[in-house]
């Protein structure tokens, strides 16, 4: 029997579950917020709750935990690798480092946003870093809409 053992199954086997909730983690943590049905939201709550109280311990161990939840994918924008703050091309010397610190440049990725300024964020936050609204049913299947965005 199935006591106490609450899962959100999604329909789907193992594998293809854990590699949905993956990316619909890392597109939250990328972007902010996502639009997604009604159960995929309330199965990636938990997940991305987990993964953001890891990323607060900041240290290397919570790291690798993290990195083997998400996709690691680059967002786009260049960080400096000394005051972990994005930057944009006109803030670089000629010589191609930070004009505030002068550390050296690198691409940003999901999981330097992660621990760089998602987890900077709810510092003093003890949990429910996420939340939920209901949207109008999808128009093709009228499956039940949510945006679930970080807090």
């Amino acid at each position: 029997m199935r006591h106490l053992r609450k899962r959100h199954k999604l329909n789907r086997p193992q594998d293809q579950r854990r590699a949905l909730l993956r990316s619909l983690a890392t597109a939250l943590f990328l972007h902010g917020e996502i639009t997604t049905t009604l159960a995929k939201a309330k199965a990636l709550k938990p997940y991305a709750e987990r993964i953001i109280s890891k990323a607060k311990q900041g240290d290397l161990h919570s790291r690798r935990m993290a990195s083997k939840k998400i996709y690691d994918q680059l967002t786009g924008n260049i960080m400096c690798a000394d005051c972990k703050k994005v930057i944009s091309v006109d803030q670089l010397t000629e010589e191609g480092k930070c004009a505030e610190c002068g550390g050296k440049i690198i691409s940003e990725t999901v999981l330097r946003k992660l621990f760089s300024s998602i987890a900077k964020e709810y510092e003093g936050r003890n949990g429910g870093y996420t939340r939920i609204y209901h949207l109008p049913p999808r128009r093709g299947d009228a499956a039940p809409m949510a945006l679930i965005q970080l807090v």
